[in-house]
Formats: C-alpha cells, sequence, structure tokens
C-alpha cells in the first residue's frame, strides 16, 4: 500500500509541476506530460517497471476520449464523414503501409517482416492528436474532422491487422518483459502467450467459431450497443435518479463505458471503436451533457497518466546504444508519412492551413503500435532486434508530436500572411461606411446600418466568411484590413466612420493607429476584447470602443435581478446606474494604465478602481433607500429607463466625443 502512494505521488506530483509550466511556455499540455514522464522514468528512475502495467491501464483514456468524441457526434454527421472514413482514411493506412513496406524491401528486409512493419507503422497517435486539436479548438475545423476521420479508421483497421500478423510468422516468438525489455520465447511456451492481454480473451472465444460464426458475433454486439443506447438509457437513468446521489451518475457513466470496453474486447474488437459507437448513439440523448461532466475528469487523468507513461517508458539505454540510427529511422518515418499524407491532402483538395494541419498532425507512429509489435513479438512475426527499434520509433515520434504541433502554428501563421497578401480581392468600390472584420461582431452591426441605407464596405481576410456572406448576397472583400493599399482602395481618405470588428487584439489595435494618423478626423468605432484592450484602443485613437459582451452581460444582470424581486423599472434603473457609472470609470481608469504592465501590478490602477467600485455601490444602496421611502410609479404611468447605452454598448470615447449620450 505505502509502494502504491509514493508511485501515485510521484506520477501526481510530476504531472502538477511539469504540465502547468509547459502550458504557460506554450508547448501544450501533452509534451508537459511526456516531459514529467521522462523526469521520473529514464532521467531520475522514481519509477521502474510497473509503467508498462499502468500504460495498458491508461490507456482506457483513450477509450473515454472516443465516447465523449461520439457525443458530440450525431450519426446523421457520422454518416456524411463516411467519404472521409473509408476514402481519406483507407487509402492513408494503404499507401503509408505500402510505402514503407516498399522502403524496407529495397534495403532487404524480407516481404513478410516489411509488410508487418508497415502495418504497425501506418497508425498514427489517437491520443496525443486527439488531445492537442481539442486544446487548441482545432477538432471542429475542417482540417479537425480530416485528422478525426483518418484515426478513426486506423482505430477500425488494428482489428483485421491483429488477425493478419500471425500470417507472417518468420521466427519463434519474443515478449516484452515487466522491466520494458524484449525476450525470446521458447518454442514449447511461445504459444501460452501467442496473443497480448487486451486480446487473449477474445481470441478464446472466437478462434474456433467459422467465419459466419465471428461475423455473427460481431455484428450481435454491435447491435446490443444501439439497441441498449436506445432503449435501456433512459429507464436506468430513472432509476439512478430515484437514489438521489450525485455519485452514481458517475459511476453509471463509468459502468457503460467499462461494460461497452469489456462486452468489444470479448468479441474481438476494439473497445475504442465500440464506445465511440456508443457515444454517437447517445449524441441525441437528454443524458449526453451529464455523461460528458461525468466522465470528462476521469478521460483526462488517464489520458495525462498514459503520456507520462510513454515518456517514462522511453529506453534510454537502447537508444544510446544506436541514436543516430535510431533518430534518423524516426525521421524518416515522419517525413514519409508527411509525404504521404501531403499527397492526399492535394488529391482531396484540403486547403493550406488544414493541410499543414492534416500532413504534421499525423506523421508520428501510433500507441497502437505498440500493442501490435507486443502481438507481432508474441506470435514470431519479428525478430528481438526489430522489434526493439521499433517500439524506440514509435515512442520517439510521439515524443515529437508536440513539435511538429508547433510548427503547424507557424506555418499556418506564414500561410494566411501569404494568402491575404497574394490573393486579395480588387476592390472596386467606395462607401461611407468601412468595416473591418465581419464575423459575429461585425455582421450584426453590417446588416443594421444597410438596413438603414448607408453603403457599407466590408474586409475580411477569412476567405470562407466572405464567401458566405456573398452567398446570403451581401457584398464583402477578401483581404487584409491592415493594408494601406486595401485601405486606399476602399476608401478610407473620405470615407466617415470606420469600424474595428476584427478578431485578433493586436491586429485591431495597428489598424486604429494607422486610420488615426491617416485622418485625424475620421470616426474610429472599435471593438474591445477586454478593459486592456479598451485602454490600448483609446491610446490607439478610437473615438468609440465598444466592450463585446459588455451590453449583453448588463441584459443578464438585468433579468437575474428583475427575476431577484425587483421591478422591472427598478432593475433598468439599477442596470443604468452601473452602465453609466463603469464607462466613466473606464475613462478615468485610462489614464493610469501604462502600456505593457499587467493592471494588477500598477499600485494606483488598482487603488482608484477599488475606490470607484465602492463609489457604485454607495450609489446603488443610496437609490434603493430612496426608492424604500418613495415606491416607485406604476409601470402603465413612468416609462422605464433606456436601456443602458443605447449605443449598443459604448464602453470609452476619447475626449473629443466624451459629451454624447450614448458614447
Amino acid at each position: 500500500m505505502e509502494s502504491f502512494l509514493f508511485q501515485a505521488t510521484i506520477y501526481l506530483g510530476a504531472a502538477v509541476i511539469a504540465v502547468p509550466l509547459a502550458a504557460r511556455l506554450g508547448l501544450g499540455s501533452v509534451l508537459g506530460y511526456l516531459a514529467a514522464g521522462i523526469v521520473i522514468g529514464p532521467l531520475t528512475g522514481l519509477v521502474g517497471s510497473e509503467t508498462q502495467d499502468l500504460q495498458h491501464f491508461a490507456e482506457f483514456g483513450v477509450v473515454m476520449m472516443l465516447f465523449l468524441i461520439g457525443l458530440e457526434l450525431e450519426p446523421r454527421t457520422l454518416w456524411a464523414m463516411r467519404m472521409r472514413l473509408l476514402g481519406l482514411g483507407g487509402l492513408q493506412i494503404v499507401l503509408t503501409a505500402g510505402a514503407i513496406t516498399g522502403g524496407l524491401i529495397f534495403m532487404g528486409t524480407s516481404t513478410a517482416t516489411a509488410l508487418a512493419i508497415g502495418m504497425i507503422l501506418s497508425l498514427s497517435s489517437t491520443a496525443i492528436v486527439l488531445q492537442t486539436l481539442s486544446e487548441k479548438g482545432l477538432v471542429q475545423t475542417s482540417g479537425g474532422r480530416n485528422v478525426f476521420s483518418v484515426l478513426l479508421s486506423q482505430d477500425i483497421a488494428v482489428i483485421p491487422m491483429l488477425a493478419v500478423l500471425p500470417l507472417f510468422a518468420v521466427s519463434l516468438p519474443v515478449s516484452l518483459s515487466p522491466d520494458g525489455s524484449i525476450a525470446r520465447e521458447t518454442a514449447t511456451n511461445g504459444s501460452d502467450h501467442g496473443a497480448s492481454d487486451a486480446h487473449s480473451a477474445a481470441f478464446d472465444f472466437v478462434q474456433g467459431l467459422p467465419g459466419w460464426g465471428v461475423t455473427l458475433i460481431t455484428v450481435a454486439a454491435i447491435a446490443a450497443i444501439i439497441l441498449a443506447g436506445s432503449f435501456l438509457t433512459r429507464p436506468v437513468f430513472r432509476y439512478i435518479h430515484l437514489a438521489r446521489l450525485r455519485e452514481m451518475y458517475t459511476a453509471l457513466a463509468l459502468l457503460m463505458v467499462v461494460s461497452i470496453a469489456v462486452l468489444m474486447d470479448f468479441v474481438g474488437l476494439s473497445p475504442a471503436l465500440g464506445t465511440f459507437l456508443a457515444g454517437v448513439v447517445l449524441a441525441n440523448s437528454e443524458f449526453r451533457h451529464e455523461l460528458e461532466s461525468d466522465l470528462e475528469p476521469f478521460k483526462g487523468l488517464l489520458l495525462g497518466l498514459f503520456f507520462i507513461t510513454v515518456g517514462a517508458g522511453f529506453d534510454f539505454a537502447a537508444f544510446f546504444q544506436e541514436p543516430f540510427r535510431i533518430i534518423g529511422l524516426t525521421l524518416l518515418l515522419i517525413v514519409l508519412k508527411f509525404s504521404v499524407l501531403f499527397l492526399l491532402a492535394l488529391v482531396w483538395k484540403i486547403r493550406k492551413r488544414d493541410r499543414w494541419l492534416f500532413t504534421l498532425g499525423l506523421s508520428q507512429a501510433g500507441e497502437f503500435g505498440f500493442v501490435l509489435v507486443s502481438f507481432a513479438l508474441a506470435t514470431g512475426v519479428l525478430t528481438q532486434a526489430l522489434g526493439q527499434n521499433l517500439i524506440l520509433v514509435i515512442a520517439l515520434s510521439m515524443l515529437i508530436t508536440p513539435l511538429l504541433f508547433i510548427l503547424y502554428e507557424y506555418l499556418s501563421r506564414r500561410s494566411t500572411e501569404e494568402t491575404t497578401t497574394t490573393a486579395a480581392d480588387e476592390i472596386d468600390k467606395q462607401g461611407p461606411v468601412i468595416i473591418a472584420g465581419i464575423g459575429r461582431f461585425g455582421q450584426i452591426s453590417n446588416r443594421l446600418i444597410q438596413s438603414a441605407g448607408f453603403q457599407t464596405i466590408v474586409l475580411d481576410n477569412d476567405l470562407e466568411t466572405v464567401q458566405m456572406m456573398r452567398k446570403f448576397g451581401a457584398r464583402g472583400f477578401f483581404g487584409d484590413p491592415t493594408r494601406p493599399d486595401l485601405l486606399k482602395a476602399a476608401g478610407i481618405e473620405t470615407a466617415r466612420v470606420l469600424l474595428v470588428a476584427v478578431d485578433d487584439k493586436h491586429t485591431a489595435v495597428k489598424l486604429v493607429s494607422y486610420a488615426r494618423k491617416l485622418r485625424p478626423d475620421l470616426h474610429i468605432i472599435a471593438r474591445a476584447r477586454d478593459r486592456v484592450h479598451v485602454y490600448e484602443l483609446y491610446a490607439a485613437g478610437a473615438n468609440d470602443i465598444v466592450r463585446e459582451l459588455f451590453d449583453s452581460s448588463l441584459r443578464a444582470g438585468r433579468y437575474a435581478l428583475e427575476n431577484l424581486g425587483l421591478s422591472e423599472y427598478e432593475a433598468a434603473e439599477a442596470q443604468e446606474v452601473f452602465y453609466h457609472h463603469d464607462r466613466d470609470n473606464l475613462r478615468e481608469l485610462a489614464e493610469l494604465w501604462k502600456p505593457g504592465v499587467p493592471i494588477s501590478e500598477i499600485p494606483e490602477y488598482v487603488k482608484r478602481a477599488r475606490e470607484l467600485n465602492n463609489d457604485l455601490e454607495t450609489a446603488l444602496a443610496t437609490r434603493q433607500q430612496k426608492r424604500d421611502k418613495t415606491a416607485a410609479p406604476p409601470l402603465h404611468e413612468t416609462q422605464a429607463p433606456p436601456p443602458a447605452g443605447s449605443g449598443e454598448g459604448d464602453d470609452l470615447s476619447s475626449p473629443p466625443a466624451a459629451e454624447k449620450g450614448d458614447a
């Protein structure tokens, strides 16, 4: 017990220290977990032979992850992905395995061994890639969906690979020892370990059945999952609800995932595939969000543990025997997979940014490679030396994966800059209002201005957004709004208003600063992300600055006050007082703000902000006391105050416009 607690303390402590540090440096949590594993494993020796056993347990995090992803996909969405699953995913596996096989045969490897290695290395890391995509918000992008389709196809392909691998046996079986080393089995006992623990039960169950029997059992298992998810989930949740114990919902969620994984494993299918299918079935269920909230912490911890064990299990002793050879083989694998993926991206017409995500995100080997190598060793498909080298190459490629995503971000930014520089539209008209950025914020402003009869010139550097606008009859021009030549073509020299609604904070400040220097008389309205952004835009010369969530937050607060007992008049009055007080305070605090210094580290700013906050509380309390003495007139006799800031959220104006009522 003491040993277990000590090991748990080491793993958890390493994660708590390394992951926040990696996230703060912008490297992502996966690299933090991997680094933590390397430190506590090969570098310091704090953990040892239990790493491999923990890795098999932690792989359950991948199962949970695919279940949660399935909850996000409706069946019709999955059906819409069928071409990517069968075409893109299938071609990736076939072409990658074929390229690796051909290269190995050319280097003198036997055909059977080359085919086995080609299949093993054609897989990518579902755990690392999907976790990174989720952290960076890329799962729902076009590139992210393509990546997910290929990963799901690879998970499905593991099943026939396990069935085919024994046909390539060329040597006596070997196995992985508890300490991570590889040992050769004897001819008599090798058969006892002919399958990994994760699949032995399934093989024992289906091995003696004819082909139609295996197919029937497989179809029955999948049908059982679909029927149970469709008809049993609701009554079971109602039964659990009667206990009124929060932990029972968590227990039920875990039971569902574990039982599906066991069923899939029992009939020789991938547990990850089974739980993914169950998630898709439950995607339209009213219990979807409950399941997500219950399983998310377990998924995160188990995936983190898996990444730590990958780092801790890296055999540096074997690596340093031939470091240049292992590094060379790993880089060769990444380049070869990158080339195949790049070719597929061109054939499938994946656009440039998504192309980099697709090619770099899938260029590594995957965790299922460990399972296949272990199985290949146990069935005599691979020799001891080849198995050891493959494990090192797979592990090293997984360690390199976070760096590939960093390279993707760099290339993505570069490709965006190149696209906007070389492919901007020719602007053939001008108008009194120029709108830079046509996302959710800019669209509403644009529609309002146009509905009042004024012509707008819209600029945006997102081609898909501009094309979507055109489908609905709105005119927009594709190009970088900060480019002087595009602004001049749009009429910046004669325009009356510039509305800056771009998403990027630095781009907004840069555009406001340039426009103010070019046109001191131009009225500039700018969208701000937060208070600090307001101060930056104020210093750059914006006339009216709108915090993007300010008005909607005030309205939500007003609704809360109305439901807490205040009348509509009283709630609207409190909203109006808060609005004017906060806007005036913002203007005063802008004078105390120092560029480049966090506001919490500016003593005079903090002091004045506390004083102004107390003034607001005093003002609201005073009004409440007056209302208590004199009841508010009936609503039919007195009109409620207008919504705070009739200018739709004007928070701060530069001094020339400070007297305007809605500025």
